[in-house]
């Protein structure tokens, strides 16, 4: 029996609010895992987000979702933009997922939640062969999870682009790496070469955790985050979720030797809160909200990370306030060289850690693991040398042990695809920058700690499109063209040659 055209959002609505209700539960599960479950806690905690999991499948699944969604699809009569935009996207994923069984679920849930226990004991003790087996299961549940959608992509590869970054793939991100080598490579060996030498002799000073998190908590008041809808805890691999724009959560973690670390990390953190908190209402309110793409969202947090949070400008401002709550770090310590410190261009081991300049090399490499690893071109046993051939080869480091290693990032617990993310989002937000700067002074702003316009900017015309559009469209509409990597290109040259004072 047909349902009546009038009704079908309404009907549609009332499941997709209990959808919600299991994933809010499943999402504060696992930022109870991942934040303070006890070791032996986390194999029972995969298994309950599992089950969850499981009823959100049904859900999702049942004919009379199916049918609703199938109706509303092919006839959105009746349905506002935000709708519209809404069952698109819905339609996309019930396309990819849409042959997996429940039980095909449960198991691929339960070998991902179980994967994050195994990977934390592994980094911990620096023992990849703990993490061995479960990153051979996630391997092989992605690929089967491909392999079972009606239309088959090129590559199981970009099958999993697909996901993180529609329309995305193999070819284009080749030709984008491609460019970045061009022109980072030299721009590195010429500050090896050339470079005037930058102090960092304090950069590694031992701070106190309550100070960093004093810092911490202050920046992200600065960043103008609604403090009474955020909470800030620590974890091992820093993170940020939310369940609606009420109730954000984000995490950093505290280096006794390395005081800098959380501040950026809490910047990048907090870039994502930001966007979390500032979706637009109806979003929320029509199930559109958390739909643009995961570069879309990096570009936000490494915008406020490097590109506000490195800057001459914010160093300004914020010199005092590290010289009042860290006296003993930042004794003659002058704010030039607090500049030139935090800036530093140098290859390393730890992607987090890493300065601007060589980051989207330490994505490379994982980009070119994964993108082997899921098309059967490498198997699970080979990746720590993989890994490490490449950081001697693109980075010139010899990488002393799994925990520096390949062990290093979560994300290979849960997914594949998401690390080319931050280097696109590192380009589209140099792009974004060129535009806003051209309607008001960005970084006289920011001299004065005031990024109120900065939010409101990106409010209007970043956070209020972003769940409407695939990511070409997006950055099209706020720049009036595609993604153009000569604005991050032309931004590193001209911050770096100045840092190091190269002709």
């Amino acid at each position: 029996m047909a349902v009546k055209k009038d009704t079908r959002w309404k009907q549609l609505d009332a499941i997709l609010n209990e959808v919600r209700s299991y994933y809010n539960a499943i999402g504060k599960m696992e930022f109870d895992m991942q934040c303070c479950a006890p070791p032996e806690g986390m194999e029972p905690a995969g298994q309950d987000m599992a089950v969850l999991g499981t009823h959100v499948h049904k859900l999702t699944h049942s004919k009379k979702y199916v049918n609703l969604l199938t109706s509303l699809h092919e006839d959105p009569t009746g349905l506002d933009e935000v709708q519209k935009r809404a069952i698109d996207v819905m339609w996309f994923h019930y396309q990819r997922s849409k042959n997996q069984t429940p039980k095909f679920a449960f198991e691929m849930s339960k070998a991902f939640n179980t994967a994050y226990g195994k990977w934390l004991e592994a980094k911990q003790t620096s023992d990849f062969s703990i993490f061995r087996d479960s990153l051979e299961d996630v391997v092989k549940w992605t690929r089967k999870s491909i392999e079972l959608m009606d239309e088959q992509p090129s590559t199981l590869y970009n099958g999993c682009l697909d996901g993180f970054e529609r329309g995305g793939s193999e070819k284009q991100l080749d030709a984008f790496f491609a460019a970045l080598k061009k022109r980072i490579v030299p721009l590195i060996k010429k500050i090896q070469k050339e470079g005037a030498p930058v102090r960092e002799d304090f950069l590694n000073r031992p701070c106190p955790v309550a100070e960093q998190e004093q810092c911490s908590r202050w920046v992200l008041e600065k960043e103008c985050l609604r403090q009474s809808a955020l909470v800030l805890m620590t974890t091992e691999h820093p993170f940020t979720t939310s369940f609606g724009p009420h109730d954000v959560r984000v995490t950093t973690h505290y280096y006794e030797d390395a005081f800098l670390s959380s501040i950026f990390s809490t910047l990048h953190e907090g870039g994502h809160a930001l966007f979390m908190q500032n979706e637009p209402e109806e979003f929320v309110k029509n199930h559109n909200d958390g739909n643009m793409s995961n570069a879309m969202h990096e570009c936000i947090s490494r915008f406020y990370e490097n590109i506000i949070g490195r800057s001459r400008a914010f160093i300004h401002f914020i010199y005092p306030e590290l010289c009042r709550i860290s006296p003993s770090v930042m004794d003659g310590v002058s704010e030039e060289e607090l500049y030139r410190g935090i800036n530093i261009a140098r290859p390393s081991l730890i992607r987090t850690e890493a300065d601007e300049l060589t980051y989207s090399l330490h994505i490379l490499i994982r980009y070119e693991i994964e993108k082997e690893l899921i098309n059967g071109r490498m198997k699970v046993d080979e990746v720590p040398a993989a890994w490490n051939a490449k950081y001697k080869e693109y980075l010139g480091v010899d990488v002393p042990d799994d925990a520096h290693g390949c062990l290093q990032d979560v994300h290979w617990t849960m997914s594949f695809g998401y690390f080319p993310s931050y280097a696109l989002g590192n380009a589209y937000g140099a792009q974004i920058l060129n535009t806003m700067q051209k309607e008001f002074d960005v970084f006289g702003d920011v001299e004065k700690g005031d990024l109120s316009k900065v939010l409101a900017w990106l409010k209007e015309n970043v956070f209020a499109c972003a769940g409407m559009l695939d990511p070409d469209a997006w950055i099209k509409k706020i720049t009036g063209e595609s993604l153009n990597v000569k604005y991050y290109l032309d931004y590193l040259e001209k911050k770096y040659s100045e840092i190091y004072k190269l002709k």
